[in-house]
C-alpha cells in the first residue's frame, strides 16, 4: 500500500514533468500565461525530422516519463538495441521478436516514422554466426547464406512498416581500409554488396542506409566516399550515408561538419545525422571516436561533473548545439533526418563510455526529464 508521502512524492514528480510533456499545460513555477516550449519535431517541420533512439525502457513504458517526452517532441525514432542480431536471432534456431515488434508498434501507434538499426555490425553479434559446428570459421557460403536468412527474415518481417534500415554499421577504419571484421575476412570486401542486396530484396520499398562514426575525418571521409561509388557503380541500391554525429565541445569543427555534407550530398544519395550527442567531458584516450569496444578506468579527473554541470560548460553546450544545428539547417535540401542517440542525460551510452559510471550531459533533456538551455538554443536556431 503507497503511503501517504509516497503518493505526494509521485504526483510532484508528475507536475515537474508535466509543465515540460504536455502542450500548453501550467505547471508550478511557471508564471501564468507563460508560452509553453515549442515541440522540436514543429520546429523543424519543413526542414528535417527530429528523431531520438528509444531504448526497451521508453517503448515498453517502463519509463512513461521519457515515453512522453518522446511522443511529444519527436516525430523519428531508433531503436538502440532491440533489432541487432544479439537481441533478434541469438541462437542458430531462434529469433526472438518481442521487444523488435513493441518497438515498431511505439513508433507506429504514435505516428513515428520508424528507422531499423542494425543488420549488418561486426559488434553485438552472436559468435555462432561466424563458426562452423566445430567452433572454427564458417565458409564463405555459409555465412552468406546466414546473413541472407536473418535479413530476409529480420527485414520482411517489418516489411512496410520500418522506413529505412542501417544497413552495414561501421565498416571503416580510421584511414579509410575496410574494418578487418569477420565479415571481411570470411566473405571478402563483397560482403557490404551483398547485405545491401539482400536488404533490397526482403523489401523493396525500403530505405537503406550506410551508417558509420567520425566520417568528418578526411581519410575515413573518403573511404565511405568510395565505397559508396563502388556499391552505386554495381548498381547496388544505397538510399543514403548516417553520420552518426558523435560530438564533443570542439570537435569535429563546424568546417568539416558542412564539408562532409557537401561531399556525401555530391554523391546523390541522402544525409541523416543518425546518433547525435555532445560529450562535454574530458577525453579518456588521445583520439576520441566511437569504438564500443574501448574501455578506461574511472578516476575523479575523468569524471569532474559528478553534482552537476557548471553554468559556463551549460552555456558551451548550447551554443555548441546551436552552431551545429546552424549547419544542419543550412544543408536542409540533403539533410532528412537528426536523430540524437538517447532521449535524456540519465540513459546516455556516454556516462559508461568510454569509462564506466560517469555522469555525462550529452543530449537536450536533463536527468529530471527537463529541458536544458541546449534545447532552448537548439530552437533559437531554427528561427
Amino acid at each position: 500500500m503507497q503511503t501517504e508521502h509516497m503518493m505526494r512524492s509521485k504526483t510532484v514528480l508528475f507536475l515537474l514533468t508535466a509543465s515540460v510533456l504536455i502542450p500548453g499545460w501550467i505547471g508550478p513555477g511557471l508564471r501564468a500565461g507563460a508560452a509553453p516550449k515549442p515541440a522540436l519535431k514543429d520546429v523543424f517541420k519543413g526542414s528535417f525530422l527530429i528523431g531520438a533512439a528509444v531504448s526497451q525502457r521508453v517503448f515498453t513504458g517502463e519509463d512513461s516519463h521519457a515515453a512522453a517526452l518522446v511522443q511529444a517532441q519527436f516525430d523519428t525514432i531508433s531503436p538502440e538495441n532491440a533489432l541487432k542480431w544479439q537481441s533478434v536471432h541469438p541462437k542458430p534456431d531462434a529469433y526472438n521478436f518481442a521487444l523488435a515488434d513493441q518497438y515498431v508498434d511505439f513508433g507506429e501507434r504514435n505516428h513515428m516514422t520508424v528507422i531499423g538499426h542494425n543488420l549488418v555490425w561486426h559488434y553485438q553479434t552472436p559468435d555462432w554466426v561466424f563458426q562452423d559446428s566445430t567452433g572454427g570459421p564458417a565458409s564463405r557460403d555459409v555465412l552468406l547464406e546466414r546473413m541472407r536468412e536473418h535479413i530476409h527474415t529480420v527485414v520482411g518481417r517489418y516489411k512496410g512498416r520500418i522506413k529505412g534500415w542501417d544497413v552495414v554499421n561501421e565498416a571503416l577504419n580510421a584511414d579509410g581500409t575496410l574494418r578487418q571484421s569477420p565479415w571481411f575476412k570470411i566473405i571478402g570486401e563483397d560482403y557490404l554488396a551483398k547485405a545491401f542486396e539482400f536488404a533490397h530484396e526482403a523489401d523493396p520499398g525500403a530505405e537503406l542506409y550506410y551508417n558509420d562514426y567520425s566520417l568528418e575525418g578526411d581519410a575515413k571521409r573518403r573511404g565511405a566516399i568510395r565505397l559508396i561509388k563502388a556499391l552505386k557503380s554495381q548498381g547496388i541500391s544505397i538510399t543514403g550515408i548516417g553520420l552518426q554525429g558523435h560530438s564533443t565541445l570542439d570537435q569535429p569543427t563546424l568546417a568539416q561538419e558542412d564539408a562532409t555534407i557537401s561531399d556525401f550530398a555530391k554523391l546523390g544519395i541522402k544525409v541523416m545525422i543518425t546518433e547525435l550527442d555532445i560529450d562535454v567531458l574530458p577525453g579518456a584516450t588521445e583520439h576520441r571516436g566511437a569504438d564500443i569496444h574501448t574501455k578506461i578506468e574511472l578516476s575523479d579527473k575523468l569524471n569532474p561533473f559528478k553534482i552537476g554541470l557548471p553554468e559556463p560548460v551549460q552555456i558551451e553546450l548550447a551554443q555548441r548545439y546551436a552552431a551545429l544545428f546552424r549547419v544542419f539547417l543550412k544543408h536542409r535540401d540533403v539533410i532528412t533526418r537528426v536523430t540524437f542517440w538517447g532521449v535524456t542525460d540519465r540513459d546516455s551510452w556516454l556516462n559508461n563510455w568510454p569509462v564506466q559510471g560517469r555522469t555525462n550531459y550529452p543530449l537536450l533533456f536533463d536527468r529530471s526529464y527537463r529541458p536544458k538551455l541546449a534545447f532552448d538554443s537548439v530552437i533559437q536556431a531554427a528561427e
